[in-house]
């Protein structure tokens, strides 16, 4: 589990964060939903030590991370995986060579025994015997897979997911959400992903989080965000004609 507790961030004058509470619970999928400019990846950097709280504390199963030291500080920081709202390969690279990447940065392992995790994670998301490709051969779906399989390769504990679906068509976009909650479930990790798409928050959202205005304004799952009456969520799942027409029947039939 993660907990936040009483965070506040601020940029000069531009108070971002007000005085979030927040836990992301193990073998969940968490989301942090809200529009642009609320907060969402601000409150990220600071779970993940990129920004320093200006009040409060980030608790790592029971670890108070922003009272650590810089070299305490990685030993957590080990055990998150990370996944980029652009998949953030290197171009350079080879996949194999991709997800091999954190496993020498922070790992005694052997070449060999780099391999053979690379070759699980690989069949993992369904891309065995890809090693030798390299990104600009691969689909946006493929990108996004290898850095799924990049992102578990070290076996973390902890792993964040920046608009997992950007770019995505939808029905690839199913298949990586499925795939977030699959390795989830499986290895029982604490995942925390920002999203945008209210298909994600229906189809996986077990804990979801809303940022309004810098402050954690609601808090439930997929099956309460649909019925909630905070307005200013409503505003936001209902924005689409689609959503408004969803919920016209809903109510339709309540009646």
């Amino acid at each position: 589990m993660i907990q936040v507790e009483g965070v506040n961030k601020t940029f000069g004058d531009n108070h971002v964060l007000h005085d979030i509470n927040a836990n992301f619970e193990r073998g969940k999928v968490n989301l942090i939903i809200g529009q642009s400019g609320q907060g969402k990846s601000v409150l990220t950097k600071c779970i993940v030590g990129l920004h320093e709280p200006d009040t409060g504390r980030i608790i790592y199963d029971g670890q108070d991370f922003t009272a650590m030291d810089r070299k305490e500080k990685v030993t957590i920081r080990k055990q998150i995986g990370m996944l980029f709202q652009g998949s953030a390969l290197f171009d350079s690279m080879t996949l194999e060579e991709n997800i091999m990447f954190p496993l020498t940065m922070f790992t005694k392992l052997s070449k060999a025994e780099k391999l053979d995790r690379v070759n699980f994670c690989l069949e993992r998301v369904n891309l065995e015997g890809r090693n030798k490709l390299y990104p600009a051969e691969c689909s946006g779906g493929m990108k996004k897979r290898v850095a799924i399989a990049r992102a578990i390769s070290n076996s973390p504990k902890y792993l964040f997911c920046d608009e997992p679906n950007s770019g995505l068509d939808p029905k690839t976009a199913i298949v990586i959400d499925n795939l977030i909650r699959e390795i989830t479930y499986e290895y029982d990790i604490t995942t925390v992903v920002i999203t945008h798409d209210m298909n994600s928050v229906i189809e996986i959202g077990d804990n979801v989080i809303f940022i309004h205005n810098g402050q954690n304004w609601w808090e439930g799952d997929r099956k309460s965000i649909i019925t909630t009456d905070n307005q200013e969520i409503l505003d936001f799942v209902y924005a689409s004609d689609f959503m408004k027409e969803i919920r016209s029947t809903m109510q339709d039939k309540r009646k």
